[in-house]
């Protein structure tokens, strides 16, 4: 059995989630330092507490419409009940929280042996997320190109270097969900 493991870089009051977006919407919501319009309340939104697991999904910051990574520091409360509140996104009907755990990544988008976290918020989740649980928002994607070029120069610990810490979240809830 692979194993499921949060990792992510937190404290005792926030935890970080990455997401990327198109400029359009990161843009404005660095400045406001939370989600604002265009950024669509009533679209499913998915949080991720892997950094390289973010990598692995916009391609370093490459992909269109992805060109952005936002490192979203959230409450862990919020977090907390995001995670206990999750369904697998193989259940049918329309949950609030959605949680998949796929293969963590490595720098070149290996898949390892363990799995992390995706939560996908709709509905009243993504009300909280950006109304309660965001406490600010950091544009990182000058840290992704930094990664990707480290790892295309063959550099790779000078790569891990450059990653945030990351550490196991411990919370029961969410090993099970």
């Amino acid at each position: 059995m692979e194993q499921r493991e949060i990792r992510a870089d937190y404290d005792d009051r926030s935890i970080v989630v990455y997401q990327a977006y198109s400029p359009a919407i990161a843009e404005p919501a660095v400045a406001a330092q939370r989600f604002v319009p265009p950024f669509k309340m009533e679209r499913m939104t998915w949080i991720k507490p892997s950094f390289l697991w973010m990598m692995y999904r916009c391609g370093y910051a490459l992909k269109e419409g992805q060109e952005r990574v936002l490192a979203v520091r959230i409450t862990r409360s919020g977090f907390d009940w995001a995670v206990s509140n999750a369904v697998s996104s193989r259940i049918p009907g329309k949950p609030a929280v959605r949680v998949q755990w796929d293969p963590e990544r490595g720098l070149h988008h290996e898949a390892l042996p363990c799995r992390s976290i995706q939560i996908g918020l709709t509905r009243e989740a993504v009300d909280m997320y950006v109304n309660e649980w965001t406490v600010g928002i950091t544009d990182v994607t000058a840290l992704a190109h930094q990664v990707h070029e480290k790892v295309r120069e063959g550099d790779l610990d000078g790569a891990r270097a450059l990653l945030p810490v990351e550490r196991p979240y411990g919370t029961t809830t969410a090993q099970n969900a």
